[in-house]
């Protein structure tokens, strides 16, 4: 353990100084950092907007609707307000970024848009009106039938121990 507490710490400095000579190591273990590190083909610079990481290779209206509260309609919209062509996202500057991150934070987006469903959902459910009463009950609430669909709300069938078909 003492021998290892005692190497010279070199080539980790040459990693911390980035290129600066601090001996004859430094020339060989420098990394440049303008351009962002690549694991596996992958670029690790990510783009967040609105709390979101939204991805690199899909083009920025595309990208946008990975945040909750923005569908294809409101990306067009803000991308003609900016004036902004529709390119990847990984090709866009830092200040560009910035102007769609003010243009994105003047809509109501994930959580605060899920805390404002949420609570008029439980307005409804609190004064026991129709739409209250389906939503307590796990059944579509927008006048959809009920008699073959509706089964990601009402779960998966149950069947009846008693209930036998009638014979032929």
């Amino acid at each position: 353990m003492a021998q290892t507490l005692a190497m010279p710490v070199a080539p980790s400095l040459a990693v911390i100084c980035n290129g600066r000579p601090t001996n004859t190591l430094s020339n060989r273990l420098s990394f440049p950092i303008a351009t962002p590190p690549k694991i596996g083909g992958l670029s690790v610079k990510c783009a967040r907007v609105g709390g979101v990481e939204i991805p690199n290779n899909k083009r920025i209206e595309f990208s946008l609707q990975y945040i909750h509260g923005i569908g294809r309609t409101r990306a067009r919209k803000i991308l003609n307000d900016l004036s902004i062509e529709n390119k990847l996202t990984k090709d866009f500057s830092e200040e560009e970024l910035i102007v769609i991150r003010d243009e994105v934070s003047k809509y109501m987006i994930e959580g605060d848009l899920r805390r404002f469903n949420a609570l008029a959902i439980r307005r409804l459910k609190e004064i026991q009106c129709y739409r209250g009463v389906r939503h307590i009950q796990g059944l579509p609430c927008r006048g959809q039938r009920t008699k073959n669909n509706c089964r990601t709300l009402k779960g998966k069938k149950v069947a009846i121990a008693g209930k036998k078909k009638a014979p032929r």
